[in-house]
């Protein structure tokens, strides 16, 4: 086909539920709680079903909410408009029953790992073995016996195969005669083949297993191999057994040894194995792979130590001969994208860039020859959906009438839209008309899309639209459940001035009974990352806390400091050197200062929290300033000499290239001017932000004789994720709040 598609999957979303159209409850009616939030009903508010599109052009999906067949998967045909069954649910838990341990036994059918791309099989893990689920006959088989953990499985193109990783060694299992082959040899508890190490999954692939790829004609894998034996050992202590576990993890740390990683292709049937040859361009990272259309050659992204300079090669699979493509770099660092694209004419290749500062479009050839810039203006495109740290702005393109369709934020900042434009550059137009955020799926022959669309004041919702952004039809509409009855508000959008004029993004909740003539306590919200804007014309899940938070009488309000808008790489690059530093606390301290000018403001009660670098960001507030009575910093990096190489290096460089910046921004060397009553809140398992955060943060605290309070969670990761520990958290804060800012 002439319409290459880049996007297919709508997952279910948590992230962004917006209300619509939901009724005032009556005054007896009680408020959302912390419990409910966490009840069945809670999660359900807003929740879309699964949906992915196959390769003849019709889609597969799943709806959870679905009472009557809850479980069953679903085969949609946007030519016809027709939803027919797939699966007999019954039947196919009945099969997978009498193949699981009563223990190991799901309550329902969920959304398997992966589909093949006609939706004919499935493929599920549990107990750590591989099951296929075929779907016609809604009958399961088991595909391993071992005692090792099986993982990050996925089908070949051809739909024969399917490849996946036992024991760090990549392996590849045939449908038809039900054997499988090993490909590698040599994996171990250091080596790794075909799957990831920490921070490569976290950081470069998007917190996503991918490492392995087939190649279009499913005969060959171009996979990672990775030696982690030089990475630092962090260790964990469990609080049980008796003698309690001990629990390491390769980390490296700024300024540590990184994981050695190289390129490999395999053929299937066990053929000769070929390393990519780049002994005359060294490198740091690897931080893509990806087949050429021919299947003889793969791209190959590398970048270097300081991620200033990232090289695109294409490379000969028979011999593993790279050929130097385009390189990219910038002052700070370059972010690594997904949007490389091959045409079908073999000629040439799409490809962004952050070069003139903003992200666009590009054309070049094959030989790496830039042809034109195709976008262009002071915005930048943009993923509007997918999971985290992957950026896919294209969506799909169409060669035959000379389309480029992408997502962008060329109406607002705080919107995303569908645009597209021709080759040349010289028309485009927006497809998609509603404000709010929308998330594309385009149908893989092109003639559809699905739009996953959301406001401040409407739930998400699926709907069908064709190419030219005509809606078809409502695949799922806004599923507001017991969340109806409940009175709850919606955030004002607006923008508050820094000193120097720039209009940070802000919103701000009120209670439905606000009165302008009292003075609130105000709780501000803060991630401050480069490019992670918080304030969105959509509604994130926290924000049903927050309803709690104005049920006991507080104000709420977000802001972004502009590096973390995602407007450009300019304002990205203020925090070079000096991540969370005094560029982007200037900016939310003006934000504080707009907010205690308001006359419903009172400006002796103010508070601030955060996750993650969002508690980071609180740890500086409350240290550089003497604005706020009281913060919350959960999961927070207190010394950039704790974190990983590629993120915090990313702005910081290395502690040997930036020593004072490591030492300016140390929160651990500013704990003795903590001002404001502080909760730290942090899991012992934290494989992300490690404990030793909180703890060398705290001991300095003790030293300096300041009081704070203290939360931890027991084995629990940097989500502290599980339903108890999350209800036991947002309990705990409330009760912080109430105690530090109510009179």
């Amino acid at each position: 086909m002439r319409f290459r598609i880049f996007s297919g999957i709508i997952c279910v979303c948590f992230l962004f539920v917006v209300i619509f159209g939901l009724p005032r409850c009556s005054q007896e009616e009680q408020g959302i709680s912390v419990e409910w939030i966490y009840s069945q009903a809670g999660k359900e508010a807003g929740l879309l079903p699964s949906f992915l599109w196959l390769d003849d052009g019709t889609a597969i999906w799943h709806n959870p909410l679905d009472t009557k067949k809850k479980n069953t998967f679903w085969k949609f045909n946007p030519e016809s408009g027709d939803t027919i069954a797939v699966l007999d649910d019954k039947e196919a838990m009945t099969s997978l029953e009498s193949l699981l341990s009563k223990d190991a036994m799901p309550q329902s059918l969920e959304w398997p790992v992966a589909f093949d791309n006609l939706g004919e099989r499935a493929i599920y893990l549990y107990e750590g073995d591989i099951f296929l689920l075929d779907l016609a006959s809604s009958r399961f088989y088991k595909v391993t016996f071992t005692d090792a953990q099986e993982k990050s499985p996925r089908f070949s193109p051809d739909r024969k195969k399917l490849a996946f990783i036992r024991d760090n060694d990549l392996y590849v299992y045939d449908i038809t005669s039900k054997t499988e082959k090993r490909l590698t040899e040599d994996g171990s508890e250091t080596l790794l083949n075909g799957t990831l190490s920490w921070v490569y999954w976290e950081e470069i692939f998007g917190r996503q297993d991918i490492g392995y790829w087939w190649s279009g004609d499913s005969s060959a894998i171009a996979f990672l191999q990775t030696d982690e034996s030089p990475v630092s050992v962090m260790h964990f202590v469990d609080f049980k057994p008796q003698v309690p576990c001990l629990i390491t993890q390769r980390y490296p740390k700024t300024g540590g040894d990184n994981p050695v990683v190289r390129a490999g292709v395999v053929a299937v049937d066990g053929g000769r194995l070929t390393w990519v040859d780049f002994k005359e361009h060294p490198y740091e990272y690897i931080v893509r792979v990806k087949w050429l259309p021919d299947n003889e050659r793969l791209s190959v992204q590398t970048m270097n130590r300081a991620q200033t300079e990232l090289d695109l090669y294409f490379v000969e699979r028979s011999s593993g001969v790279p050929t130097h493509i385009l390189k990219e770099t910038d002052e700070g660092w370059v972010n690594v994208h997904d949007d490389l694209f091959f045409l079908e004419d073999g000629e040439r290749f799409i490809w962004t860039s952050e070069r003139n500062g903003y992200n666009h479009v590009y054309l070049y050839s094959m030989e790496g020859k830039e042809l034109r810039q195709i976008t262009e203006g002071p915005w930048a495109v943009r993923n509007s959906g997918g999971p985290f740290g992957l950026q896919q702005a294209v969506c799909a393109i169409d060669g035959k009438s000379g389309w480029i369709y992408f997502t962008a934020l060329e109406k607002s900042s705080l919107e995303r839209h569908l645009y597209r434009i021709t080759f040349d550059g010289a028309a485009m137009e927006r497809l998609t008309e509603a404000d709010g955020i929308h998330a594309i799926a385009f149908s893989k022959d092109g003639k559809y899309y699905v739009d996953r669309f959301s406001t401040r004041s409407k739930l998400p919702s699926l709907v069908l639209c064709d190419t030219n952004g005509q809606q078809l039809s409502v695949i799922a509409p806004p599923y507001p459940g017991q969340l109806a009855k409940f009175d709850v508000q919606c955030p004002e959008l607006f923008t508050i001035p820094a000193a120097d004029g720039f209009p940070m993004p802000a919103e701000l909740l009120k209670p439905g009974d606000f009165d302008p003539t009292k003075k609130y306590p105000v709780i501000i919200y803060v991630y401050g990352g480069p490019s992670v804007p918080t304030v969105l014309n959509g509604w994130r899940r926290s924000i049903l806390f927050d309803q709690i938070l104005l049920d006991k009488g507080f104000l709420v309000m977000g802001v972004d400091n502009r590096s973390a808008t995602a407007v450009s790489k300019k304002l990205e690059n203020r925090v070079l050197h000096d991540g969370y530093g005094t560029s982007e606390l200037t900016d939310l301290l003006d934000a504080v200062k707009w907010l205690k000018s308001q006359d419903f403001v009172d400006p002796d009660r103010i508070g601030i929290w955060g996750w993650s670098g969002g508690g980071t960001f609180t740890l500086l507030a409350l240290t550089h300033s003497r604005e706020f009575k009281a913060g919350i910093a959960v999961a927070a990096v207190t010394d950039w000499h704790y974190y990983d190489t590629k993120w915090a290096e990313s702005y910081m460089k290395r502690p040997e290239d930036n020593p004072d910046g490591y030492a300016k921004t140390s929160l651990v060397k500013a704990a003795k001017n903590l001002h404001g009553r502080l909760l730290l809140v942090h899991g012992t398992y934290d494989d992300n932000v490690h404990p030793q955060n909180a703890w060398a943060f705290i001991d300095e605290l003790i030293k300096s004789r300041k009081m704070f309070d203290l939360m931890i969670y027991p084995m629990r990761q940097h989500g502290i994720a599980d339903d108890p520990a999350q209800i036991h958290l947002y309990t705990t804060m409330l009760e912080f709040w109430t105690d530090n800012l109510l009179e």
